[in-house]
């Protein structure tokens, strides 16, 4: 079957064994689009999968296995007249209130708590899903919540606790991904480390929930890859812990950085920073609806009935064109180039390596010559325009190179597909190209190839000609 580029960090494995069939077909790869037309937040996206056919029953036990005191209740509601799943997090019987409905009645009971003596039997309002702060030595603002459930966790403890809960492993670790994608950006924000940031208390049981159901929810949709419209962030300002800011919040526009964002105009945040670390995390890639055969829909309701707009997130699942009759698309991308004429050989490997791990499109070596008369290596790096900073960074830490040049540069490329195939062996997988519709190129992946060559002491030269041999079989056979 077709497996998208994601399918090794979703926990969707395309390694399973599976008897040798030479009838064997390929499988249309399913995708999932998510349209953020009135933004995106956590609860949002859970009612969404739920909607489109993510069982109840799933999210509940999720819930459960990560025994926080929360559950969920999930109703139907209408949100401009339409009819969309609202889930709704209940943390020690108190449900989850949006943020700006939270800080109003913070700032309401502050003002009454400055008028009568403090009591202990204060209102348990539980904090938003995102609302979270860095440990700071500086007095909170006046309307900042004090009470015990506002002391934070931190990233370690909240990963501790996620590793324990019993669910799959592969979403697990799509839940710390988002978790941390979450931290880092809060981090950067207040110039700290990522583990000096805390998640409040009622606010990270909001979270946890939110981002674990939305890892395991979304690996049960099975579908090969996300994708994701524009985002419609909303406009006006919001109030959190640190006082009141314009929308996006900066977290939000911290996680944002490389989607494609709007206002509409509404004077609501829209996009909260559990949505865009969720989305950050599961798409890889926007465009407008894509060519595909719907399955099914679903629309998760955000809290606000809105005159005039709908406030749902819609998630649409389908198969993707059978055959490739995309055609070739121009990229943007950025080329980083150092020359590098002291480093050790097998450092070089090492560079290139980590270069691909940290999401380097590709990564080469050239031998040139030098001033001097010396030896060296242009090391050249194509990536994505929003990964090439931390890139940089890691070849300026890793080599001995004072200087790395960065250019943007336009490249065309070919609609391409990963499929999988089987073999007497086991699964390997195929890149496969085309233009207009025409199968241009093919190719076994080397380190499926490598690993059946390795684990069953046969020569990669055989695993990889079986693999081309039972691709074109496939295609025989679909015609």
């Amino acid at each position: 079957m077709i497996v998208a580029n994601l399918a090794a960090h979703r926990g969707f494995d395309a390694h399973s064994s599976v008897p040798y069939d030479e009838g064997s077909t390929i499988k249309v790869m399913r995708i999932a689009y998510l349209e953020c037309f009135s933004g995106v937040s956590g609860d949002m996206f859970l009612g969404a999968l739920l909607d489109a056919g993510v069982p109840v029953r799933l999210l509940e036990e999720t819930v459960a296995a990560l025994n926080v005191g929360a559950r969920l209740e999930i109703s139907r509601v209408e949100r401009s007249g339409i009819s969309a799943t609202k889930v709704d997090v209940y943390v020690g019987g108190e449900k989850e209130l949006p943020r700006e409905v939270y800080w109003e009645q913070k700032g309401h009971n502050h003002a009454r708590d400055n008028a009568q003596p403090h009591s202990h039997d204060h209102e348990h309002v539980q904090l938003c899903e995102h609302n979270y702060s860095q440990e700071s030595k500086e007095p909170s603002p006046p309307t900042a919540p004090t009470h015990q459930h506002e002391h934070g966790r931190r990233l370690k403890e909240i990963s501790e606790m996620i590793r324990k809960a019993k669910i799959a492993e592969s979403a697990k670790q799509t839940a710390l991904a988002i978790f941390e994608t979450l931290g880092a950006a809060e981090a950067k924000i207040h110039n700290t480390d990522i583990e000096k940031i805390h998640f409040h208390e009622v606010g990270a049981v909001d979270a946890m929930v939110d981002i674990v159901c939305a890892a395991v929810g979304s690996q049960a949709l099975g579908v090969d890859e996300f994708i994701c419209s524009s985002l419609n962030v909303g406009g006006g300002t919001v109030k959190c812990a640190h006082g009141t800011f314009p929308v996006p919040a900066p977290a939000t526009i911290e996680l944002l950085k490389g989607a494609p964002v709007y206002s509409s105009g509404i004077q609501l945040e829209l996009v909260t920073p559990t949505g865009a670390a969720i989305v950050k995390t599961l798409c890889k890639r926007f465009s407008s609806f894509p060519e595909m055969k719907i399955e099914k829909t679903g629309y998760g309701a955000g809290s606000r009935d809105l005159p005039g707009h709908a406030n749902v997130v819609r998630l649409t699942t389908g198969e993707a064109q059978s055959e490739f009759a995309g055609k070739t698309s121009d990229q943007t991308i950025t080329v980083l180039e150092a020359n590098i004429d002291d480093l050790n050989p097998q450092v070089f490997g090492y560079v290139m390596d980590r270069l691909l791990e940290e999401g380097a499109l590709d990564a080469f070596g050239i031998p040139v010559q030098m001033k001097k008369n010396r030896p060296g290596m242009l090391l050249s790096v194509l990536c994505s325009p929003e990964d090439a900073g931390k890139l940089t960074n890691l070849i300026l830490l890793e080599t001995t190179t004072l200087g790395v040049r960065r250019r943007e540069e336009q490249r065309e490329i070919l609609a391409r597909k990963l499929i999988t195939v089987s073999t007497r062996w086991g699964n390997v997988r195929l890149k496969v190209a085309s233009m207009n519709g025409t199968i241009t190129n093919y190719a076994p992946e080397y380190d499926d190839c490598r690993r059946i060559a390795v684990e069953h002491h046969v020569p990669l030269k055989n695993v990889m000609q079986e693999a081309l041999q039972a691709y074109m079989k496939v295609r025989a056979k679909a015609g």
